[in-house]
């Protein structure tokens, strides 16, 4: 194969120099897109786009980009840098803002960079793991390489990514959830089956409860979803700890079947939390919160902070790896939550959920496209080559992470000054500034035991999970979409879906990214 006689490095100057300046444009066009329409695009499919179109322009300088491999990378770090400045810097020093706390925005900056890096490297030390095989879903990674493949190497996968992308622009333009159906054929269908439920129970509360006596019940006005999350949550956490630590008699057979095995993910998930524990105490000093908190308070504030990313990462990830969806601001907003009851001061509190925040995103995006990368590389058929190609993806995809919080600092306050914030900074803002409330503990404690319980009961499928992520968003055509397609995969398979599937996705991804540009500059 041609990749294993010529592997590709990250710091490739054709590379580096056009990755950098495609980074910086995605992070700039990401910010303006999340602060004005609350939603980022598929930034791994955008970027995929870019490099498929930079190898086809007539240039000896580009010809290079011809390597589907060389594709990947561009899209590496055109994604990583999106997603970090969007998802992570943007949304951190968006509620310092909310809070009137403008001078701490380059310490909050500083944290989210060593946050973002440290789940970066982290993702990578686990991807091919038992915990996160690359055998895994991860859908928008399948999406990517196969638009990449498509359009490679043309003929019938060609034809039927270009089906795709025709239904899904069609499809986009009256609404309808086509990425959500295109996710279906790739995921793992019990999943998105409790997704697709959660989403319509959310969506449709009113009605449906209606029918059994509770007029005008609004799930959405309840804490019962973020119950419901804390308990899938802690289940899923004690399933994955179950996988990496449990005593494998069949260790070795399945060392041949993975590149990571159960003892080096024990070492990345040790090194990873003991990285997140040094990085909160440094993000701490630098925005001066210690200042009035006792000794005490210090370590609590510090364990609670790298526990919780340690956690959202996981729980990210896994859901990230099953369904292509992730309940990254969900899962924040429940760590925030019960930092206001343990009494942190709003600025102490602010800083927690940045920092929390800052982990969960770049976990997910790494892990589409190591995903991308690995299906590239010819799914580990030759195990070196695949490790030496995931690490230089994991450079890159720091490297974007690293450009995009910089651009979040050079950038946020001009946008911000002009509103232009992202909502869901608003939405943790005024949380924060509410302050604690009692009975909305209780109630998520309460609605834990079912939580726990689904997730229980389906195993490591992430049900319940992705059935609390469902419930925590207000998207009922997806819901409708999700399950629509869940059922004819259950009856026709999912055969007649590949490539095509990929085409919806990505369809999806760049109607929205065009149609939420016109909005933002015209």
């Amino acid at each position: 194969m041609e990749n294993k006689r010529k592997p590709v490095s990250a710091f490739e100057p054709n590379i580096i120099i056009t990755g950098v300046i495609l980074a910086v444009l995605s992070a700039v066009i990401c910010m303006q897109l999340i602060g004005n329409v609350g939603v980022t695009p598929n930034t791994s499919l955008i970027g995929a786009i870019f490099a498929m179109i930079l190898a086809r322009v007539p240039l000896s300088q580009l010809s290079s980009y011809k390597s589907m491999e060389r594709q990947n990378m561009l899209q590496t770090i055109v994604s990583g840098a999106g997603f970090a400045a969007a998802n992570c810097g943007f949304i951190a020093v968006g509620i310092l803002w909310g809070l009137e706390k403008v001078e701490y925005i380059l310490p909050m900056a500083i944290g989210c960079i060593l946050g973002t890096t440290i789940s970066i490297i982290t993702v990578g030390k686990l991807f091919d793991s038992p915990l996160f095989p690359a055998q895994g879903a991860w859908p928008p990674g399948v999406a990517t390489a196969s638009a990449i493949q498509a359009g490679d190497e043309g003929g019938k996968k060609g034809r039927r990514l270009i089906e795709g992308l025709v239904l899904g622009v069609i499809g986009s333009y009256f609404k309808l959830p086509v990425a959500g159906i295109g996710i279906v054929f790739i995921a793992n269908i019990f999943s998105m089956a409790g997704l697709g439920v959660g989403l319509v129970l959310r969506g449709y509360s009113k009605q449906i409860f209606s029918l059994f006596g509770m007029v005008d019940f609004n799930l959405g006005a309840t804490k019962i979803p973020q119950g419901i999350m804390i308990g899938a949550g802690i289940v899923a956490l004690l399933q994955s700890l179950y996988i990496i630590f449990k005593n494998r008699k069949n260790d070795e057979q399945l060392t041949n079947s993975v590149t990571v095995s159960s003892k080096d993910s024990k070492k990345s998930l040790v090194y990873g939390f003991g990285g997140l524990i040094a990085a909160s105490i440094v993000t701490a000093v630098i925005t001066g919160i210690f200042s009035d908190m006792s000794v005490s308070e210090m370590a609590v504030w510090v364990l609670w902070c790298a526990f919780s990313s340690l956690v959202a990462m996981l729980l990210v990830g896994m859901a990230a790896m099953h369904s292509g969806w992730f309940p990254a601001f969900a899962i924040s907003t429940i760590f925030m939550t019960v930092a206001i009851l343990l009494g942190f001061k709003p600025l102490a509190i602010a800083v927690m959920t940045g920092f929390i925040g800052s982990v969960g995103p770049c976990f997910a995006d790494m892990g589409y496209d190591l995903k991308a990368g690995w299906i590239l590389r010819g799914k580990s058929e030759d195990k070196e080559y695949e490790k030496y190609g995931r690490k230089q993806q994991v450079i890159i995809e720091a490297i974007g992470g690293i450009i995009g919080i910089l651009v979040v600092l050079l950038f946020s306050k001009a946008l911000m000054s002009q509103n232009v914030i992202p909502p869901i900074s608003k939405v943790f803002a005024t949380t924060i500034t509410a302050g604690a409330d009692p009975a909305a503990l209780k109630e998520m404690l309460m609605w834990a035991i079912p939580g726990a319980f689904i997730q229980f009961i389906f195993g490591k499928k992430m049900v319940g999970v992705l059935f609390a992520t469902g419930l925590l968003l207000n998207s009922p055509i997806y819901g409708i979409g999700v399950l629509i397609a869940v059922t004819v995969r259950l009856i026709f398979g999912s055969e007649f879906m590949e490539v095509r599937d990929a085409g919806l996705i990505a369809a999806d991804g760049l109607f929205g990214f065009v149609t939420n540009l016109i909005k933002v500059f015209f």
